[in-house]
């Protein structure tokens, strides 16, 4: 009954949206870029079929050793799927596995799959060759769990051998059973060793390109906007309401909750609290809500080769509430990760959970409408984006540098448009560091390029900024700037979060 009237109100809500004023929904969501059908002349989408009758609400994908695609599901499902990968893909899907719970984390190593599912880390084995699951092995079930909300989110297993998982919160809001709000990592042999603490709504975990575990979290209480965050072992992640749960992780040296970090005083900035809470670790990436995404979720790493384009080394993240995809770099600064978020791909048909790239260098995706108001039309799909081989001009990169940053581009820049300063505008903000929900953008700032240096190759160029705020996102616009073939950009902003400023 209680699920009945929850969806009832979902349902509600939804129809409240698409019945109201026509730009509602936009508004509510976010606009798109724009820039779909140019998009499409670099990155094509391509859809992969399932059977008709398949729910197929996707939230992990892996790529097995004979070259077919694992998929998880948030109904507890894992299929195999053969086809997915070819340039006009016909499929074939065979059921692996069911009465599992939101599948949300999947590897496959010697003969075994990894899955991170809401209740436990499970492994499981088809033990006489019938490609059936048929050996389910719980290798940590330590965290609580009594809330439809309590998702789960695990990363591939590491170098080492271990998942990490990254833990929602009881309801949105509390932690009322343990370790929710934590990162916990599980070895094989089934130890579960705590982290840190401070996560609030994660929908993704992994590596960054530089392998460094990272996750993507939600705007909400605490979180001014969506961003990447490095788990930072014995770290804070913002939100403290999970501090409860300290006296169970004595491994980190807290044997009472007078021991756990200071709670953050509401209202203030994160980088104010962050020199006070020395715990607290600072957003890596903020990604500026409505304008790169709502609700960033599941992230991948491109090692293609250079399969999918210039971006090699990048990370790619979906969204949820937008149907887009987006590029992420990240640098360590001072001895503190941060980088810069860039449009990417939108047009995507339904909330994206999960990305993965195929052998072939395609960027598959996937996801649900379920839960929350979507952009994309459908309840659920499967897609897969391939390189066109043309190459898109583009910002590939910012960098921070003591008086500036440097701009990497796709393709060599015109010099007198690259070297002229009036070709960028900048402008930065930041958000209320608050126990309420989200924030605008505040204290905003507008910094002046002085000079713009142009590389000899053109693929570079160093700007000289005056008024760089630390602890601000940086608001690039690039709109004069065109290639070498007066092309203009694709995507002329990029968001950078500057931790800070390097000294050297």
């Amino acid at each position: 009954m209680n699920m009945n009237r929850k969806l009832i109100t979902a349902l509600v809500t939804l129809a409240f949206l698409l019945t109201t004023a026509p730009t509602t929904l936009a508004e509510t969501l976010g606009e798109y870029w724009g820039t779909a059908e140019e998009e499409s002349k670099y990155y094509r989408i391509v859809e992969i079929p399932f059977p008709s009758e398949m729910a197929l609400e996707a939230g992990c994908f892996e790529v097995m050793p004979d070259n077919r695609l694992a998929i998880g599901t948030r109904r507890g499902e894992i299929y195999l799927v053969d086809g997915a990968f070819d340039k006009n893909p016909r499929t074939t899907f065979s059921r692996y596995a069911s009465g599992l719970d939101e599948v949300m984390g999947m590897s496959f190593r010697d003969g075994a799959f990894y899955i991170t599912q809401q209740t436990e880390v499970t492994k499981i084995t088809d033990t006489n060759g019938d490609g059936r699951a048929d050996q389910f092995r719980t290798l940590s079930d330590i965290w609580g769990f009594r809330n439809y909300h309590e998702f789960a989110f695990g990363s591939k297993l590491d170098p080492e051998g271990n998942i990490w998982v990254a833990l929602c919160l009881s309801e949105s809001y509390n932690s009322k059973v343990p370790f929710r709000g934590w990162c916990v990592k599980v070895t094989q042999d089934g130890k579960t060793i705590p982290v840190c603490s401070g996560i609030r709504s994660p929908c993704g975990i992994g590596p960054n390109e530089h392998g460094v575990m990272f996750y993507a979290e939600s705007q909400g209480p605490w979180n001014g906007s969506c961003s990447l965050k490095v788990l930072q072992p014995g770290g804070f992640m913002g939100h403290p309401v999970s501090f409860n749960w300290y006296p169970l992780a004595k491994e980190m040296g807290v044997e009472t909750m007078q021991q756990a970090p200071q709670v953050p005083q509401t209202r203030s900035r994160l980088e104010v609290e962050r020199k006070r809470v020395k715990e607290l670790v600072p957003y890596a990436v903020v990604f500026p809500y409505r304008k790169m995404g709502r609700s960033i979720s599941g992230f991948t790493v491109d090692r293609t080769g250079g399969k999918f384009g210039p971006f090699e080394n990048q990370m790619f993240i979906g969204d949820f509430s937008l149907s887009v995809v987006m590029r992420a770099t990240t640098e360590k600064v001072n001895g503190v990760w941060q980088g810069a978020c860039y449009p990417f791909r939108e047009g995507l048909a339904t909330g994206l959970l999960a990305c993965e790239f195929s052998p072939n260098g395609d960027l598959i995706v996937g996801g649900t409408n379920r839960g929350w108001p979507v952009r994309g039309p459908r309840p659920y799909a499967l897609q897969r984006l391939d390189w066109t081989g043309k190459v898109p001009f583009e910002i590939k990169e910012v960098n921070a540098k003591p008086d500036g940053f440097l701009l990497t581009f796709t393709k060599p820049v015109d010099p007198k448009t690259a070297g002229d300063p009036s070709s960028y505008s900048m402008s930065t903000f930041t958000h209320i560091y608050q126990q309420g929900y989200g924030s605008p953008e505040v204290d905003q700032t507008n910094p002046t390029v002085t000079k713009a240096e142009v590389s000899k190759d053109g693929m570079q160029v160093q700007l000289k900024v005056n008024g760089l705020v630390q602890g601000h996102v940086h608001e690039f616009d690039c709109s004069g700037v065109r290639s070498n073939v007066d092309q203009p950009l694709l995507h002329v902003n990029a968001y950078y979060t500057l931790n800070e400023i390097p000294k050297h």
